[in-house]
């Protein structure tokens, strides 16, 4: 059977913009020498994400340039796919956004979140399409954070397009008070890993949820089976690359192309 190995970057969040892209690069040769394909980090993880009232200042187009550039050559030396969350301008308007990069360190492309939660509208745009992108025989979609968790839709689209997994870079932080969970959808906890089991389950494909490794966080990084069942999840708040191997054939995307719309 065809495989494909995917790590998961569940690592500390970036305390500056220019820290946050050393961190990337070391956690791009981490995951070469654990033989990854792969690599996914969390949501806005280039500058960090802004948004819920954090410290960051946004970056200039001259920083993010020259962070995917150095982040493309770590990928090229790695020998890694990189999925990188990061903030990028277009028409001077912020974007949320993940940069693929492929296993030489050229460009893929980008793909925008389109449907943004309601705190993100002050600082950032919506994107307006969606793509489906190729690492040798392994293809995969984007659903970041609010989209996967919210909106079927955005994984659905990737998964009838023959997307064998669902990338759904993330962030979560511990709230005063909050819950604290110790197992992956834990029963107790908010309804957000609970949907990701969902997603994976009513499309026939894998989803991979990756968030930054923060004491007391409400949700973690895992893989998730295309049966909705759960392949592996990384501890919370422990720091680390989460890594499994897949097998594309059984991400059929059967029950997402069964899929008809109600007529009205």
């Amino acid at each position: 059977m065809s495989t494909a190995r995917i790590a998961l970057a569940n690592i500390r969040f970036p305390p500056s913009p220019e820290a946050s892209v050393d961190l990337a690069a070391n956690a791009i040769h981490e995951a070469s020498l654990q033989r990854a394909d792969v690599i996914c980090f969390p949501e806005c993880y280039v500058p960090g994400y802004r948004a819920l009232g954090r410290p960051i200042k946004p970056p200039t187009l001259q920083f993010l340039e020259r962070a995917w550039s150095d982040i493309a050559l770590a990928a090229a030396k790695a020998h890694v796919g990189v999925v990188l969350g990061t903030d990028r301008i277009v028409g001077g308007d912020f974007r949320i956004s993940v940069l693929v990069i492929n296993h030489d360190g050229t460009v893929a492309g980008f793909q925008d979140k389109v449907q943004l939660d309601p705190s993100e509208e002050a600082l950032y745009r919506p994107g307006v399409e969606r793509c489906v992108f190729a690492a040798g025989s392994l293809k995969f979609g984007i659903a970041i954070c609010h989209e996967g968790f919210r909106y079927p839709e955005t994984v659905r689209w990737a998964a009838t397009r023959g997307a064998h997994i669902v990338f759904h870079p993330h962030f979560t932080e511990a709230e005063p008070g909050g819950y604290r969970p110790e197992a992956f959808a834990d029963p107790k906890n908010s309804f957000h890993e609970k949907s990701i089991l969902c997603r994976a389950a009513e499309n026939t494909c894998y989803l991979a949820t990756v968030n930054c490794s923060g004491e007391g966080s409400p949700t973690t990084s895992a893989f998730v089976r295309p049966d909705g069942t759960l392949l592996s999840w990384q501890p919370y708040g422990v720091e680390g690359l989460l890594v499994a191997d897949i097998e594309l054939t059984e991400a059929s995307g059967l029950l997402a192309s069964r899929y008809k719309p109600s007529l009205p």
